[in-house]
């Protein structure tokens, strides 16, 4: 089953209230397009012209102009591109205060715990091939999942019977805070499969995840992540919710703008570096976008898993990926990274998929010279 098939955990807004109000209303899907030059909010982002850069600004307005129109995915909110360590473009679809709105991007979450797992591991809170039972007590009452390691749970392989579809899935549940404690309710489901051997794209393994650096650190991994991530790139304006048990969620719950999410996708693209500063090693980084999950098993063409990111093999891009339309694309090769964000509470045929987002990065990282 494909991602955006498994993706259950939204409260879903119904689409046709939205846009039967649109057009009772006559009321625009998205604001007129009024230009793409980025503001300068002090946010720590060094703003450039895109000819500094090698992008041709005629063909670029072309591409906002064709995300702008009314006809064209109107999901999308915003479209940010980052060249060469710069904003060259902003522009958003559906409300400019989106510059600095906080909203969710859900499974991009995941992609930060990735990131965090990587800062762990060189901190030595663990190695890939620790147990998860060597630190979380808890497990010893789950003996069937004593041998589940933590490169399992980073690569979506425990083999845990978690699923995420429909709202009667278990990630409704966590995310609806219904359970009393959200590890022994993930830990006491059933397997689908012994663990590494099966890739299911699931919310529970990243939640472990978490729990294990919670029990490392001392503290809660968002608290931790504030003084270990967070604060050394500059990330300002961001929430993370906790389960009411006190365990960060660790495959949603981020909500952030997308100008903070491109300081993620340049922490990934300078392999680890901010400024002189190695935030996580660049090892980690190589590891964690790597294809470690082949195509033929996420059921994607072209699109490989790693360490709770994303790669296009073909396109040789990686690329965080969250619910309803959420993208950092990253390409190495140019310095480019395209970040974009969609309305968050869509589902199935009417959400954003990475095919689609994908075509939208292809006009852009096609009128982007290459050095």
């Amino acid at each position: 089953m494909k991602k955006s098939e498994k993706i259950g955990y939204v409260i879903l807004i119904t689409i046709f209230s939205v846009v039967s109000a649109s057009c009772l209303t006559d009321d625009p899907l998205k604001i007129p397009f009024q230009g793409f030059t980025p503001a300068d909010l002090a946010d720590g982002w060094e703003i450039a012209a895109p000819a500094e850069v090698g992008i041709n600004e005629k063909a670029l307005e072309d591409v906002y102009r064709y995300v702008h129109s009314e006809d064209n995915i109107w999901q999308i909110r915003s479209l940010l591109i980052f060249k060469d360590n710069k904003l060259v473009a902003e522009s958003y679809m559906k409300d400019r205060e989106d510059r600095t709105n906080l909203r969710p991007v859900w499974s991009c979450t995941k992609q930060v715990t990735g990131i965090l797992a990587g800062i762990a591991v060189d901190e030595g809170f663990f190695s890939l091939n620790d147990n998860m039972a060597d630190h979380l007590p808890q497990v010893s009452k789950y003996p069937e999942k004593n041998h589940i390691t933590i490169e399992n749970l980073l690569m979506m392989k425990s083999g845990i019977n978690f699923s995420n579809d429909g709202l009667s899935g278990q990630s409704s549940q966590l995310l609806q805070q219904k359970p009393s404690n959200s590890l022994n309710y993930v830990l006491g489901l059933g397997m689908h499969s012994s663990a590494g051997t099966q890739f299911r794209y699931k919310d529970g393994d990243p939640h472990i995840v978490s729990a294990i650096i919670q029990e490392e650190a001392g503290e809660t991994m968002r608290d931790w992540a504030q003084s270990v991530l967070f604060d050394k790139i500059g990330i300002r304006r961001l929430q993370w919710t906790a389960y009411k048990d006190g365990i960060t969620f660790g495959a949603f719950g981020i909500l952030t703008t997308p100008r903070e999410l491109g300081k993620i996708g340049q922490l990934v693209l300078n392999n680890g570096m901010w400024g002189t500063e190695t935030i996580v090693s660049s090892a980690w980084i190589n590891e964690m976008t790597s294809s470690k999950v082949p195509a033929n098993e996420t059921e994607l063409t072209n699109i490989t898993f790693g360490y709770q990111w994303w790669k296009d093999t073909v396109r040789n891009v990686i690329f965080a990926w969250g619910h309803g339309g959420q993208f950092v694309f990253i390409n190495r090769k140019k310095n480019l990274i395209v970040v974009m964000t969609s309305e968050p509470r869509t589902n199935d045929k009417f959400e954003v998929h990475a095919y689609e987002g994908l075509q939208i990065y292809d006009r852009i990282n096609n009128i982007v010279s290459e050095y």
